[in-house]
């Protein structure tokens, strides 16, 4: 999704707890489920860690078992460089598993960018950390390694020299300098949690973000990710969006390999279903909804059978209302199959009442009218096989479309500050774990979790 350099989100959208309102003044209000409270803290983190693990999962050199092996190899001195630190080990370990998963010669780039297991860069560890580095020696010694590599020679006598001149890939030493910049970074902020966040966002920056959040001296990043909305505190969401390198999920990433490294203790089996889920797609799509515990539509006397019982409803065309436009052409293919297009024309209820969130908050946030359109909604089987035959970006496989939970969103915005909204609701709910989304070449693909079920009442608002 294309957004508009320097954008800025309107901060007039409903703020958190205050009731949701999507169509009209005469709707009945309600209030949001999703917003922040400070009694649900911890479990807002770990709704965070888990709806940004798809990544970890997906691109985890050799997979996230492999990348945990060679990450618990260092559980000794990653135990005590935390306890140096003051911070939980398996916050730490959870940092290595990301930055470097586990390999102690991983590099950004060259000597000067991040290398080591704990990825430094060679200005913060050379003049904040006080490690020995000659990124000259460095460089030198790195393109040894990889010509002798390339040639099938040993290499130990050459890493074990670099070790010495370049104490960022001494792995006990590369963690020992952490401890002293997390330790630094603590007494600059406050608080563990923000000096884990400031590793990759830097300590200025979020002393930015919380100077722009201004209601706490030493607020969490739970609070200050979660509280903070184009609403309350349009300029912290609009620092965070504006790094541009995912730094404001970092925390949650942490989480999240934190979890993968509990998987491998104790766990291993679940370890592995969890990595078959999130691989099988580009989002997470099939942790919410796996193939073998959710039904799918398998034809139209099935999908039919579905709206008698109300398994699945209609999709409403009624955007002044719904902040959502029916794509004319969605369920162009029924002629084929000789049935109603407006068949596919819906979705399950509660998936129904997501979008009709995403569309109030996009909405709310960007401002004045404008609507998302929404291309494709449920499907059965027997339309998705045609499918396939005609755009080859339809999966041959699980299609959470044959099961009523996913809707796709034409990536077609009124202006800059539409896209931004529409990022940062995607983003937030993906954080709370209640929906999974993935970009693709003309629309943004949502599937939203059971949980969609909390925003049933939205739908009385469809009612005449």
């Amino acid at each position: 999704m294309a957004l508009a350099t320097g954008a800025a989100l309107r901060g007039d959208g409903p703020s958190p707890g205050e009731p949701l309102v999507p169509g009209t003044d005469e709707a009945a209000p309600f209030p949001d489920p999703f917003a922040y409270d400070p009694d649900r803290e911890d479990e807002l983190a770990r709704r965070a860690a888990a709806g940004n693990a798809h990544i970890l999962y997906a691109r985890s050199p050799d997979g996230a078992a492999a990348t945990a092996a060679r990450v618990a190899r260092y559980r000794e001195p990653v135990e005590a460089a935390a306890e140096k630190a003051g911070v939980d080990a398996d916050l730490l370990e959870g940092l290595v598993f990301l930055e470097s998963a586990g390999r102690p010669d991983a590099m950004a780039g060259d000597t000067e960018g991040a290398v080591g297991l704990t990825q430094i860069l060679a200005e913060t560890g050379q003049n904040l950390l006080g490690m020995r580095i000659d990124v000259g020696a460095s460089a030198r010694l790195t393109k040894q390694i990889a010509r002798r590599e390339r040639r099938g020679l040993g290499v130990e006598r050459l890493r074990a020299q670099r070790r010495v001149i370049d104490e960022r890939f001494d792995p006990a030493k590369a963690l020992d300098a952490t401890a002293r910049y997390l330790i630094f970074a603590r007494k600059e902020l406050g608080r563990a949690d923000l000096a884990f966040v400031s590793y990759h966002m830097g300590v200025g920056n979020l002393q930015d973000v919380i100077a722009a959040y201004g209601d706490d001296d030493e607020p969490s990043y739970t609070r200050l990710y979660f509280d903070s909305t184009p609403a309350s505190h349009p300029r912290v969401v609009r620092l965070l969006m504006r790094l541009g390198d995912d730094s404001s999920n970092y925390l949650w990433k942490v989480h999240a390999a934190a979890e993968i490294m509990r998987l491998d203790r104790e766990d291993p089996q679940e370890l592995a279903h969890q990595q078959a889920l999130q691989g099988a797609k580009n989002s997470a799509e099939e942790v919410l909804h796996p193939q073998e515990s959710t039904p799918q539509f398998a034809d139209p006397d099935a999908l039919r059978q579905a709206y008698e019982d109300g398994e699945v409803v209609p999709f409403p065309d009624d955007p002044a209302r719904t902040a959502l436009r029916r794509d004319p052409r969605m369920g162009e293919l029924a002629g084929r199959l000789d049935v109603d297009r407006a068949l596919y024309q819906g979705l399950r209820p509660d998936a129904l009442a997501m979008a009709l969130y995403i569309g109030a908050q996009v909405r709310e946030y960007a401002g004045g009218s404008p609507s998302l359109i929404v291309t494709s909604t449920v499907r059965d089987q027997t339309y998705q096989d045609l499918l396939v035959r005609r755009n080859r970006e339809a999966t041959r496989n699980y299609s959470l479309h044959t099961t009523g939970w996913a809707f796709d969103v034409a990536r077609v915005y009124r202006d800059g500050p539409h896209a931004e909204a529409f990022q940062y609701v995607l983003d937030r709910l993906q954080a709370m774990n209640v929906i999974a989304w993935v970009r693709e070449p003309d629309a943004i693909h949502i599937t939203a979790s059971a949980e969609a079920e909390k925003l049933r009442p939205l739908l009385e608002r469809l009612d005449p």
